[in-house]
């Protein structure tokens, strides 16, 4: 699979994220300032983990239904998927 720019830039914003909460332990940082922005990193996450998920399952369904073959499969798996990442 071929990923996007988009989905490099949430990760690469995610990893600046990470950063800055690693810093601010470091400065011992309220806790719950601390919580706050770990919990948005989860979110950035799973926002991204979705749109993989959902850019390959698109493009699978297209290969399958090109190719004449049963797509359930692959919704399947896609939705196992996004269940195992929760």
């Amino acid at each position: 699979m071929k990923y996007d720019d988009d989905v490099k830039k949430r990760l690469k914003r995610m990893e600046g994220q990470i950063r800055g909460i690693l810093r601010m332990m470091e400065e011992e940082q309220d806790c719950k300032d601390v919580v706050s922005q770990i919990s948005a990193v989860r979110s950035a996450a799973d926002k991204t983990i979705a749109t993989v998920v959902a850019v390959n399952l698109e493009n699978c369904i297209m290969e399958e239904k090109e190719a004449g073959r049963d797509t359930s499969k692959l919704v399947k798996q896609a939705v196992e998927l996004l269940v195992k990442s929760r």
